[in-house]
């Protein structure tokens, strides 16, 4: 298939079919997430409403800004609910241990909620990872809340979200993919070692637990921040390329409220 969009010139991202929001350095795109996140826990608490997230571990960069943020403003989370995204499995699809370093759930814990006074914190009993042995919780309980107001996250190098992998399937059917636990695909992984152990595929987990593309396109809002080299041609596809399982991101073309946010690397033409 012709690939023209890989070339489009940045100027061209505003004829794509998810609004694209071009910025400076990735910390710029780092605090436009952490500056949504607390604008709107802020706006809801002022209504009396709850907040409820899709949380990712990647990006990154915005945490430290929101803990920041959260002190400075002496913002309550009392009234939040975080769900993260995934976690990555051992052979025999339990939880990695929380004190390896790739493990998100003690990501979360080291970098985000130990770092928040206690009596502004988001509530242990409303930090929610999606759990192996009963993945159909997250979406009872995401349904039991009302929804999701913004899910956040990233995009990988074959467009999947959260962990919810490329798959040769309509738009249709792949919208149906709710939280489960998959083997991850090999690019994923690959992509993975590169960032996260210095290219030792061979160490990276074979097995994750997700939240479902169904949880994420149910979102009232969502929130992608990309950065780097290589998702010059993510954005490309994600936005111009016809909406199917192949490059899961492109389902977003279908949602009312998508935004994509790039640093001025990831804006450029690919080639």
């Amino acid at each position: 298939m012709d690939k023209k969009y890989y070339s489009y010139p940045k100027e061209r991202l505003g004829e794509g079919r998810i609004p694209v929001k071009c910025l400076g350095d990735s910390g710029e795109v780092f605090s436009e997430i952490a500056h949504i996140m607390v604008d709107t826990i802020e706006e809801n608490n002022k209504k009396g409403k709850k907040t409820v997230f899709i949380c990712p571990v990647g990006p990154v960069g915005q945490y430290p800004i929101f803990v920041r943020l959260v002190k400075e403003r002496n913002l309550s989370l009392a009234n939040c609910w975080f769900f993260n995204m995934d976690e990555y499995l051992t052979d025999d699809k339990e939880y990695i241990d929380s004190s390896s370093p790739l493990s998100f759930r003690g990501f979360m814990e080291r970098e985000v909620y130990s770092q928040i006074p206690e009596e502004l914190n988001v509530p242990e009993s409303q930090r929610f990872f999606p759990d192996p042995k009963n993945p159909e919780s997250v979406g009872k309980k995401i349904e039991e809340l009302g929804g999701v107001d913004i899910c956040f996250g990233g995009i990988g190098i074959n467009g999947h979200l959260a962990f919810n992998e490329a798959e040769e399937v309509s738009a249709e059917e792949f919208a149906t993919r709710d939280t489960r636990v998959l083997a991850i695909s090999r690019e994923t992984r690959c992509a993975n070692a590169i960032g996260d152990l210095n290219g030792a595929i061979d160490a990276m987990p074979v097995y994750a637990v997700t939240i479902g593309i169904k949880e994420i396109i149910e979102a009232r809002k969502v929130v992608l921040g990309v950065f780097r080299p290589w998702h010059r041609a993510v954005v490309r596809q994600a936005i111009f390329d016809e909406p199917s399982g192949h490059f899961p991101v492109t389902l977003l073309q279908n949602h009312p409220d998508a935004l994509i946010l790039t640093n001025n690397i990831a804006s450029e033409r690919a080639f």
